[in-house]
Parts: structure tokens; sequence; C-alpha cells
């Protein structure tokens, strides 16, 4: 019983989460171009045929870059509240559209998809869980602060794709003008990666087995920063860093901590 996942791509320049069982999958954004998803997807012998969905967290240029095209060219359908649609500025009419509501169970196959909202200067922002095969996966970035939901929804998952944005000292010594500076650090901005742990310390549930430090920042943090961070502080959780470069390899999400790991040997046949 387990779900497959990757970060396609995790950062200000492009994010976009895969999460799928043996059937069908879906994605979380697609804030890369529609070719340089095929070509992630290809390398990773991951078949475009089971993405049965997209998701949008939110409107901003990093989250629906590729999400048009991409729809389109494989008659997948997007996924996405009615402020989000709006002020992405993707077209009303598109029948691959399909508007959802906040907080509530959306059937993809045998994935259940749950949107929830969460504090970022965006329209109508979502972070999601995605559930299927007694597993639970989040996707939670582009969080100013953790809200309610958040914290509630953290203690269901078996593994997380955690913003760990920056290192505040970084951040309050980088080359970042004041005003950009205000606007990472407000309840609208992103998480640090002292609050990602102060996150996980006090929120997740013992059954959480991965986490995914995602979002990571270019000129404020570094994935050795973040991972050191947690590994010091967490036990039994496999910790990732994502890449703003490249898709990570493909890891299977299981119920117990000691049945997950790295997943190498999933064989699909890809469209390309």
């Amino acid at each position: 019983m387990s779900l497959y996942v990757t970060a396609i791509a995790s950062g200000s320049n492009g994010n976009c989460y895969y999460i799928g069982n043996q059937n069908e999958a879906i994605l979380i954004d697609v804030g890369i171009s529609c070719r340089e998803l095929e070509q992630r997807l290809k390398r990773l012998e991951l078949s475009v045929k089971k993405i049965k969905a997209i998701f949008i967290s939110h409107e901003h240029t990093d989250h629906i870059r590729g999400a048009r095209q991409f729809s389109r060219k494989y008659k997948i359908p997007i996924y996405l509240t009615p402020k989000t649609l709006y002020h992405s500025r993707l077209e009303f009419h598109d029948p691959l559209h399909v508007k959802i509501n906040t907080l509530e169970y959306i059937p993809v196959g045998d994935l259940q998809v749950l949107a929830f909202p969460k504090w970022h200067d965006a329209a109508d922002p979502q972070s999601f869980i995605v559930s299927g095969s007694g597993v639970t996966v989040g996707v939670m970035t582009d969080i100013g602060a953790a809200c309610a939901y958040v914290q509630k929804y953290l203690s269901c998952c078996h593994a997380v794709f955690l913003e760990s944005n920056y290192d505040e000292q970084m951040l309050l010594t980088g080359r970042y003008p004041a005003f950009l500076k205000e606007r990472v650090l407000s309840n609208k901005g992103h998480l640090s990666n002292l609050q990602a742990l102060e996150l996980v310390r006090e929120y997740a549930g013992t059954q959480l087995n991965h986490i995914f430090l995602s979002h990571i920042s270019k000129d404020n943090n570094t994935p050795e920063i973040a991972k050191q961070l947690f590994l010091s502080q967490t036990n039994n959780i496999e910790i990732i860093t994502t890449s703003r470069h490249e898709a990570i390899q493909i890891y299977t999400i299981c119920q117990e901590a000691e049945n997950s790991g790295l997943h190498t040997q999933l064989k699909q046949k890809s469209i390309f």
C-alpha cells in the first residue's frame, strides 16, 4: 500500500509536484514550461497517460506557467478555485477548467485530493493533501505562517513537501531590498527553515516518514543548511531536499516507515 511521489520542480523559478499510485497520478501546479515538464517526466520514466488532473495552488507565475499548454495538449483537467481561476487569467470558458471548493475531497480515480486555505499573498491560496492506498501526502509550500489548517493536515501526513524557504540570518544580511525582506518575513510570505522545523516538531504525526524540503531560496538559503537543521532535530524521518533545476528521484511512500524509501524500480512505459 503506497503512493509514488516526486518534486519535478520546486522554487521561485517553477513548481510542480507529482503524486500517484500504479494507475493514476495528479500534478500539483505546473510552473515550468510544457516542454520542460515533458522532458523531466521522460527522464523519470513517468507516463503522461497516468496523469488525470492538475491542481493549482495559486495564480503566481511560478505555479501556472505551463499549466494551460500542458492541459490542452494532453486533455488533462485543471482544478482550481474560482478566485484563482479569475486572477490567473486562464480562459473562463475552457472546458478543461474545473472549479473547486476548499475543504471538499475530490476523487481522482482511487486518489482523494483535498484543498485547504493557507496564508500567502495571493487571491485564494491553497495547500493540498492527497490520499490513497492508506497513505496521505501533503504539499504545503508558499506559506507565510502555519495556520490551523496547515497544522491540522500536517498531522495526517505520511510524507510532506514542506516549504523551507530561507535561513533568517542569510535573508536579513543578504542583498534583498528592505521591502522584499519584509514580504518574505510576513505572515503572507514564506516559511523559514526554523519555522518549518518547529511546525514539524509540534504538529507532525508519528506516521510521518518523509519530509521533502521545498521552495528553497536561491539567495537566502542552501539545501545543505536546511537539511542539516532538520537532521539535527528529527529522528526516524527521511529528509530530502528538492531542486529548482531538476526533478528529484521517485520515492515510495508507505504506511510504515521501514517499508518506505527511494523507488528506483518503478516500471512504466512512457508515451514519448
